[in-house]
């Protein structure tokens, strides 16, 4: 597997080039403002210094990069990754705008970032790096302008020194600077579990849609962090097979389905790993891509299934809990081949939805119980596949230019209204 720093990949960028020019022919008027989308807003590359345990000194490399505006404060996760680049960082901005949109949403698109290993840091470590990048970023950053959220690498503990850190720059408590805070610091209940149950719920709605039973369905899982494994979680209660699992230790696979709560609890274990899980067995990396399923859940990073794997998959609906894991070319071939792509705007929707929610209840001082949470979270991400099935249907067209297509009109009329300033 190319690392994402090898110029012999395809850059996640280019990929949503491509995926906006395909949106070209059915934007009408508002194809004027096309090339908006190709360039975003504002891209701040940041140095990160921190002093290690051992007394030493170290600089990473961060960046936030803001791609759209127009609708809304930029919105976006951070990633601490050692392949993180800028390229990334612009693409994940590009999709969160289309993704805002899609759902309806009142955010752009924004994503941030960090070039480090958090496994090679203490945690003392990782919080220094964090509050630095904070204060560095912190010149953009605000509940009305861009506000971050968890992404690979981050979690609750990461946004809560994000929002101490910013609080403290600005001389008040501010908990709408980010989303996916815990509990007690005005997070939302929820918010953990809202992307992978997002993923669900469209794999869910793709299933009803082709008149696919969920009970007995083989189920496959790329990724088996927090989207992986609650999407895997939901699935399996549906009465659907978790039947192979692969996360950065290695894969695994049980035709008669996988434990998915014992897997849980195996890598919470110390020193647990995937791969050792004694409910499965081990199989090689590439043989992983070519076990047959009714759905495919690609929920780690970007640019996994390329032209190979495409023409080699045996799934009947991917469901993409990642950001960008199809390339352009992979999604042609998967047309041809008559498999239904759920597109990340939409499948992996759920997390910015619930994000949303916890920045409402933060303005208001009042917050829902997590029931409430998930019934209005299953309202939008249902009404939003709806709207991008008949979209798709209308313009025989994927659902991923389908949902493009809703989005960048959504974008590109409001760039329309608010015209150009000065």
């Amino acid at each position: 597997m190319l690392s994402y720093l090898d110029p012999a990949r395809p850059q996640p960028w280019s990929s949503f080039l491509e995926q906006v020019d395909r949106v070209a022919p059915y934007l009408g008027k508002l194809g004027y403002w096309l090339e908006t989308l190709k360039h975003p807003k504002r891209c701040l590359i940041v140095d990160v210094p921190i002093h290690r345990d051992d007394g030493s000194l170290v600089h990473f490399e961060g960046y936030r990069v803001q791609h759209n505006v127009s609708r809304g404060p930029g919105k976006g996760g951070v990633r601490f990754h050692p392949d993180v680049t800028l390229n990334e960082v612009m693409a994940l901005s590009g999709w969160m705008t289309i993704k805002s949109a899609a759902l309806n949403l009142p955010y752009g698109g924004a994503k941030g970032g960090i070039r480090l290993d958090p496994a090679a840091l203490s945690r003392a470590e990782l919080e220094r790096a964090t509050r630095r990048y904070t204060s560095e970023i912190g010149i953009i950053l605000g509940p009305g302008r861009d506000i971050p959220a968890p992404d690979v690498g981050t979690d609750e503990q990461t946004m809560a020194w994000m929002m101490d850190t910013y609080s403290i720059n600005q001389g008040g408590t501010v908990t709408g600077v980010v989303t996916g805070k815990p509990i007690s610091l005005g997070g939302s209940l929820g918010r953990r579990e809202a992307t992978g149950r997002g993923v669900f719920i469209a794999g869910r709605e793709a299933a009803l849609q082709q008149n696919l039973e969920l009970v007995g369905a083989r189920v496959v899982v790329q990724g088996f962090g927090n989207v992986g494994s609650v999407a895997a979680q939901l699935f399996a209660a549906a009465g659907a097979r978790i039947v192979a699992l692969q996360d950065a230790s290695g894969s695994i696979i049980n035709p008669a389905g996988i434990d998915v709560n014992a897997a849980i609890s195996h890598i919470a274990t110390a020193g647990g790993r995937l791969i050792d899980f004694p409910g499965a067995e081990q199989i090689d990396n590439e043989a992983f891509w070519d076990i047959p399923c009714e759905f495919l859940v690609p929920a780690a990073l970007e640019g996994q299934l390329d032209a190979t794997r495409a023409a080699r998959v045996q799934t009947r609906i991917i469901v993409e809990g990642a950001n960008g894991p199809t390339l352009p070319v992979a999604d042609d071939i998967l047309a041809e081949r008559g498999i239904t792509v759920v597109p990340d705007v939409l499948a992996n929707a759920g997390g910015v939805t619930v994000s949303y929610f916890e920045w409402v209840q933060d303005f208001s001082s009042f917050f829902w119980t997590e029931a409430e949470i998930n019934a209005r979270l299953e309202s939008i991400m249902v009404a939003a596949y709806k709207a991008v099935a008949e979209v798709a249907e209308e313009h025989k067209v994927s659902m991923r230019t389908a949902a493009f297509i809703i989005a960048c009109t959504r974008v590109l009329a409001a760039r329309d209204r608010r015209g150009l300033y000065p």
